[in-house]
């Protein structure tokens, strides 16, 4: 397990449930130094008690000595992650990108970047509806997991199951890198309807809306239809779109409320993976012809071109049309 945060820590608990052997790189000191006091990793999932039979690596580059690698930064430090682990890589090494995003510095989604830093790896995606603290704690959970070679996906997805964390598995990972990044922009125009008080009729449309965005953008990717209508595409976007608990969903709210980008980024309380992402999907679906008014909105608004009460008029401003053009 590379990356310490909750969620990666979360997903060190699921596989330790499930009879694996793991171990855990962390890079941040007070973290290391909390579980190895404390048995908890207390500046990320504090309460959460982790077992002595996990272990903590003394680099990113010793995890290459796994049968297989869940790779979980932040999505804008997945690059610089695997600048120090790819080369200790074993060739077809299963690399499992569990961060949701696209990368700023070149608008490609995780996936993409995988395969361009780590070219010999086997390249898979684990994504669906989870908050951390759920997973942690035991509680049912659906997601999917992904790799070109299905075969793979299915004992990657066999390695990591237990009683209450379910994979699925699929060979359409660019369908599940899509889903699980335009969520986030879109769980963030949900927040500000919520912190606006539009009511829930408005944030409905909105999901509704941004699923037909989502799935717009990830068919001229080449991605399949039916990914995007599974646990990755709509069924993350409705669990981000619907709870304060997602960070992207409670930076929304704040700037609904009338907070400033700055402000709003310290009351969700972590990294908002879709404020970092919004400009990168609305620029990829420009180059590719493809129709996104609510991510430019929230590009629009992240990026300081336009404030929320002139996002919100401009997208219903926008002329009518027929629903499924």
């Amino acid at each position: 397990m590379v990356g310490a945060g909750a969620w990666g820590t979360a997903l060190a608990l699921t596989a330790l449930r499930a009879g694996r052997r793991v171990s855990l790189w962390a890079r941040e000191d007070e973290v290391r130094q909390s579980i190895r006091t404390k048995g908890e990793n207390t500046p990320f999932l504090p309460g959460v008690a982790l077992p002595g039979t996990l272990e903590l690596l003394d680099s990113a580059a010793a995890a290459a000595a796994a049968d297989a690698i869940l790779l979980v930064p932040p999505a804008q430090h997945v690059r610089a992650t695997l600048g120090a682990l790819a080369g200790a890589l074993r060739p077809r090494q299963p690399v499992v990108i569990c961060a949701k995003g696209l990368e700023k510095v070149s608008d490609r989604l995780m996936t993409e970047v995988l395969a361009e830093a780590a070219p010999h790896a086997a390249v898979a995606i684990l994504s669906g509806p989870s908050f951390a603290e759920d997973v942690a704690e035991g509680l049912p959970t659906a997601v999917t997991l992904a790799a070109a070679d299905l075969d793979l996906a299915e004992r990657l997805c066999a390695a990591l199951a237990t009683q209450t964390f379910r994979p699925y598995a699929s060979d359409d990972p660019k369908g599940v890198a899509i889903g699980g990044a335009v969520k986030n922009v879109l769980a963030i125009a949900c927040g500000i309807a919520e912190g606006k008080v539009f009511g829930a009729s408005a944030r409905a449309a909105l999901i509704a809306r941004g699923f037909a965005e989502m799935r717009r953008f990830a068919l001229a990717l080449g991605a399949r239809p039916e990914t995007l209508s599974g646990l990755s595409g709509l069924g993350d976007l409705v669990l981000t779109c619907s709870s304060a608990q997602s960070r992207n969903f409670a930076f929304g709210q704040a700037l609904g409320q009338g907070e400033s980008v700055a402000d709003a980024t310290i009351h969700a309380r972590g990294v908002v993976e879709g404020a970092a992402t919004a400009r990168p999907v609305v620029e990829r679906a420009e180059a590719l012809g493809v129709a996104m008014p609510i991510a430019a909105a929230i590009a629009a608004i992240v990026d300081g071109q336009a404030r929320v009460d002139q996002a919100i008029a401009g997208l219903l401003a926008r002329p009518l049309r027929v629903e499924t053009d």
